[in-house]
């Protein structure tokens, strides 16, 4: 069986995101594929079947489809007209301070994202309303209007909200609110200290736990360790101060505590794809169009 790893490229690079409409008059068999960013389908006329990991869905007019992150998928159509809309984004780049907390929801620890789409067949009202969003995603990266990517913004979050309030069965992960409250303290102390180096140990008694006990919540509340959440709150400040002020790259590592180049880098590479001159050149030269 051939499986292919889908490359998105993104149009803007200010906005993690693809999203076009695609129409078929033939039969067709798309392959096996997968990447790393999250899909929604939205069949607008026709039929497309479609296979996500072990699931099938036949989709037809007005149907919705959601495919986790890097899960398997393929899909078929039929001699008769296909149109449908593709939405494919990043979903970690949409999260920012205060909604990093809900990134667990969607972290697919427990089930494949694919399982929230009972969601579509047994709420129609969501489905629609989803629809329309996508739709709406489309016409605004369609016609560029400024301020397009707030819009985007927004209604990638109101997606994500609509998904998140009607999952009676609670596919998506869970959580206590008091988790984030008890945390609450520990985010902040992370956003005003960006500039340094931050240990574990330094937030502990801000949670009131011990080292091993808070190391296992943290991951479990916010769905990245410590660690990996200070990381990606310091190269999103990196990419900040890129963008805004006339720094040489070893001074924006110095900026955002992170000294050694070679893992400031490294860091930027694994959330960017790319170098820090590199994300720099391609955002101003966008901004410029």
């Amino acid at each position: 069986m051939e499986i292919i790893k889908e490359e998105v490229g993104y149009e803007n690079p200010l906005l993690s995101l693809k999203v076009f409409q695609n129409i078929r008059n033939v039969d067709a068999t798309i392959t096996w594929h997968y990447h790393p960013e999250l899909e929604m389908l939205l069949v607008k006329e026709g039929r497309l079947d479609v296979d996500i990991g072990d699931d099938y869905y036949s989709l037809n007019a007005g149907d919705v489809a959601i495919i986790g992150s890097s899960q398997l998928h393929r899909d078929r159509s039929f001699g008769n007209p296909l149109r449908y809309t593709v939405l494919q984004f990043d979903l970690d780049q949409f999260f920012d301070h205060s909604t990093i907390p809900y990134m667990r929801y969607f972290a697919e620890a427990k089930h494949p994202l694919s399982r929230a789409n009972y969601i579509f067949q047994e709420n129609p009202e969501v489905k629609r309303h989803i629809a329309e969003t996508i739709e709406q995603i489309h016409l605004e990266a369609f016609n560029k209007t400024t301020g397009y990517e707030l819009a985007v913004s927004m209604l990638i979050k109101k997606i994500l909200l609509l998904l998140l309030r009607n999952d009676p069965r609670k596919v998506l992960a869970e959580r206590d609110n008091f988790d984030r409250i008890r945390l609450k303290p520990v985010l902040d102390y992370v956003e005003e200290r960006l500039t340094d180096r931050i240990q574990v140990d330094e937030v502990c008694s801000l949670a009131n736990m011990s080292y091993y006990y808070f190391v296992k919540f943290f991951k479990k509340s916010v769905g990245l360790s410590f660690t990996e959440y200070v990381n990606y709150r310091k190269i999103k400040w990196a990419e900040r101060i890129l963008l805004t002020k006339d720094l040489s790259i070893s001074e924006v590592g110095e900026q955002i505590g992170m000294p050694n180049m070679a893992h400031f880098y490294k860091m930027f590479k694994k959330y960017n794809n790319c170098s820090p001159k590199e994300f720099q050149k391609r955002m101003l030269s966008w901004e410029k169009v």
